[in-house]
C-alpha cells in the first residue's frame, strides 16, 4: 500500500495542479495531506485526460457519488439529558421518514447537491489525487463518463448511477447494477427513506414474489441515552478493595 503523503509532497503536487488548472480549486486536507482538485462539470472529462496523460495518473481506482443534502447540519444535541440526544428522540433527519415526506432542513438545500468523485493513482510517481465535480442540475445530475479515459470505471459509474441517480453521459451501458430492475428511486440519496418504500415477500397463493408498501415505521438507530462504560473502573475499584492488583 502506498504511504500517505507528507506535507511537502502534497504541497508540491498541489502547486503543479494549480499551475496547470488555474480555474480549478485545489485543496489539501489538513492532517491527512490528501489533495483534491475541484473542477466545473464541463471540464471534468478534459481534466481527467490531462491528469492521465500529463501527470501520470494511469489508474482510476474508484468513482463514487455524493449527495450533499443536509451536509454540515448537526443532528446531535451534545448536551445529554434524560431524554437523550436529539437525533434519538425526535426529528425527521435525512433518511428517517417515510416515502413521500421530506427530511428536516430540506428547504435549505445546498447550492449544488450532487457530486461525482474520482480517486486517481499514479504508480510511477507514487501519487494520489481526488478529482471532484458537481453536477449543474440537481433534478437530473449529469456528468461526462470517464470510461473513454479509464475503461475500468464502467461498473463504478453504474453503481453511482444506481445509488445516486447521477447520469454519466457517454457511458456504453448505463443501467442499474445493485438494485432490482424495477426498483424505484436511488437508495443512497439523502431524501430516500432508510426503510425504503416497498418490501418483498413470497405470496403462496400467487406463487410468486410480490412488492408491497413498507409495513414498519421509520427506525432510529441511535440510542436515546448514551452513557459512559464504567465496567473497567468498577472492576479496578473492586480489585483494590480485595487487595488484588489488576493489570
Amino acid at each position: 500500500m502506498a504511504q500517505p503523503y507528507d506535507f511537502m509532497d502534497a504541497q508540491a503536487l498541489s502547486g503543479r495542479l494549480t499551475a496547470r488548472f488555474p480555474e480549478a480549486m485545489v485543496v489539501i486536507a489538513p492532517g491527512r495531506n490528501e489533495v483534491t482538485i475541484d473542477v466545473a462539470a464541463p471540464q471534468w472529462l478534459a481534466t481527467a485526460v490531462a491528469l492521465r496523460d500529463e501527470f501520470g495518473f494511469e489508474l482510476c481506482v474508484d468513482v463514487s457519488g455524493v449527495d450533499y443534502l443536509s451536509y454540515g447540519s448537526d443532528e446531535w444535541d451534545t448536551d445529554v439529558s434524560s431524554e437523550g440526544f436529539s437525533r434519538g428522540v425526535e426529528g425527521k433527519s435525512a433518511g428517517r421518514f417515510v416515502w413521500g415526506e421530506q427530511p428536516n432542513g430540506a428547504a435549505a438545500a445546498p447550492e449544488r447537491r450532487f457530486a461525482a468523485v474520482a480517486h486517481l493513482l499514479s504508480c510511477q510517481h507514487n501519487e494520489r489525487v481526488r478529482l471532484r465535480t458537481f453536477a449543474d442540475n440537481d433534478d437530473l445530475p449529469v456528468v461526462d463518463s470517464l470510461t473513454s479515459v479509464w475503461p475500468g470505471v464502467n461498473w463504478f459509474e453504474r453503481e453511482a448511477f444506481d445509488l445516486y441517480g447521477i447520469v454519466f453521459e457517454g457511458h456504453p451501458d448505463l443501467r442499474r447494477i445493485l438494485t432490482d430492475y424495477g426498483f424505484v428511486g436511488h437508495p443512497f440519496r439523502k431524501d430516500f427513506p432508510l426503510i425504503g418504500n416497498v418490501e418483498v415477500r413470497y405470496d403462496a397463493d400467487k406463487k410468486r414474489v410480490v412488492y408491497e408498501p413498507v409495513s414498519i415505521e421509520p427506525r432510529v438507530l441511535v440510542p436515546r441515552v448514551i452513557r459512559d462504560d464504567a465496567r473497567y473502573e468498577t472492576a479496578q475499584g473492586e480489585a483494590a478493595q480485595r487487595g488484588e492488583v489488576k493489570k
